[in-house]
């Protein structure tokens, strides 16, 4: 039996457990009445007023919700609440449950031929493009009916584990238009709404923003959102949309070091209110979310912040990989555009970064961090590839200092004397320096990587 929360990682779940039989214990789900589940409301609604005066619905899907509050919902007054999990249901509710198993207790179909070619479909590394087609074809409002007593499971991957693809990519892969996830935008709209002029604790503006934009997830996702916003360490933003007062994570640990939320303060930049000018938010469409009004579709920045600090995401059947580049030079470009000039070639760029990058391809560059030859047996590492943090750098360092079973020690001494910068001071011996020489001081210390922009 399957128990998960009802939401579209639940769902996910349920396919996850259903491929891992399928490919672990091939013939399991061939077994009729093998698989059962056990499903709970993810919103229920009680009406306030009309003929229908006090009674209670159960829905067992956003879809079909939807398609009642914007129907019915519409010649009644009503509460609802959101059940984000199982803990959500008090314990009255959960013998209500556990007193109706005819409705709550469904049985997956045994497997058909068909199911197992949809099941590779769903999570198969090969079936991406495929993937693409399948969501493609989704059609809004699509929901598994929640009447049924034996669920084929090519209707679960059709109707259900959709919902959950496509939730994934709309939370995991930015808008191009105002380069945010869902998660960002909400905390923009979060801190517009408050209208926030001064500083205000991290753990504070979580909870604002759980309060007011419909955020069903955890805390901790929706902080570690706006530490991120904040952070200003090399490799991190171009444009930080809010300001760290306090430890926001160094370039140390690529931001992993950042202070509990407690701890730590922030605030609007002021050039975030120059990108995403307040002037234009009565023009936006904003979203409904729990009869209340929250974040809009997407902002609409003066510059693409999409190339101004770079994203990457992986969703199902997408994914996306954007370097940063120099607002001075998007500003440059877009001039050009709206002046009919000829655009200039852009190349990745990060703030406080004294690397070198180079074109190698239409859509591929080769970054390169700073390295030294001091003396016979002295070198020095003065810079890292952007976003390959000072630890990993350490951590390669002292393996080599080390050694290990399979390969004898090759770093004879290393030192750390980092100030605003990057600064490793390594100790060969004489051999190890040929041999490094004949490699290429770049190639034998990790100093050499490639960017793609997909």
């Amino acid at each position: 039996m399957i128990m998960t929360d009802q939401d579209h990682d639940g769902s996910h779940i349920k396919g996850l457990i259903i491929n891992f039989l399928e490919t672990s214990f091939p013939g399991l789900l061939e077994i009729p009445e093998f698989l059962i589940e056990f499903i709970t409301p993810i919103v229920k609604v009680k009406i306030l007023t009309g003929p229908k005066k006090k009674s209670t619905i159960s829905f067992y899907n956003m879809p079909e919700y939807e398609a009642w509050r914007d129907d019915e919902g519409l010649t009644c007054s009503y509460k609802q609440k959101y059940y984000k999990g199982l803990g959500t249901s008090s314990p009255a509710e959960a013998r209500e449950y556990f007193s109706q198993l005819d409705k709550h207790l469904k049985k997956f179909h045994s497997l058909k031929e068909e199911d197992k070619g949809l099941i590779d479909l769903a999570f198969s590394k090969k079936k991406a493009d495929e993937r693409k087609e399948w969501l493609r074809c989704f059609q809004p409002g699509t929901f598994l009916d929640p009447t049924l007593k034996e669920i084929p499971i090519s209707d679960f991957i059709n109707k259900e584990l959709i919902l959950f693809s496509m939730a994934d990519n709309i939370r995991s892969i930015p808008s191009v238009l105002d380069g945010f996830k869902p998660s960002q935008r909400k905390i923009l709209y979060g801190c517009y709404k408050r209208n926030l002029t001064g500083e205000i604790k991290v753990s504070q503006l979580v909870g604002y923003i759980g309060e007011h934009t419909g955020y069903h997830h955890g805390e901790a996702s929706l902080t570690q959102s706006i530490v991120s916003l904040a952070q200003d360490f090399v490799g991190s933003n171009n444009l930080n949309v809010l300001v760290p007062h306090g430890g926001f994570g160094s370039r140390a640990a690529g931001g992993k070091d950042a202070s509990a939320a407690r701890y730590i303060f922030t605030e609007l930049s002021a050039l975030t209110k120059k990108a995403f000018n307040p002037l234009d938010n009565p023009l936006l469409t904003y979203l409904q979310d729990d009869e209340q009004t929250v974040e809009p579709e997407w902002y609409l920045p003066v510059l693409p912040m999409l190339l101004v600090n770079g994203t990457d995401g992986i969703g199902s059947g997408w994914s996306t990989n954007i370097p940063p580049f120099n607002p001075k030079d998007i500003v440059s470009n877009i001039r050009a555009m709206m002046n009919g000039d000829e655009l200039m070639d852009m190349k990745p760029w990060f703030r406080g970064w004294d690397g070198f990058i180079e074109r190698i391809s239409k859509d591929k560059f080769k970054m390169e961090g700073n390295i030294e030859q001091i003396d016979d047996n002295t070198i020095e590492i003065t810079e890292l590839p952007a976003r390959m943090w000072t630890i990993t750098m350490k951590e390669y360092l002292l393996q080599g200092l080390a050694g290990n079973d399979k390969v004898k020690p090759w770093i004879k001494d290393m030192q750390e004397q980092h100030g605003i910068g990057i600064k490793f001071v390594i100790t060969l011996t004489d051999e190890e320096m040929k041999k490094a020489l004949s490699v290429g001081l770049k190639e034998k210390f990790k100093l050499t990587t490639t960017i793609s922009t997909n």
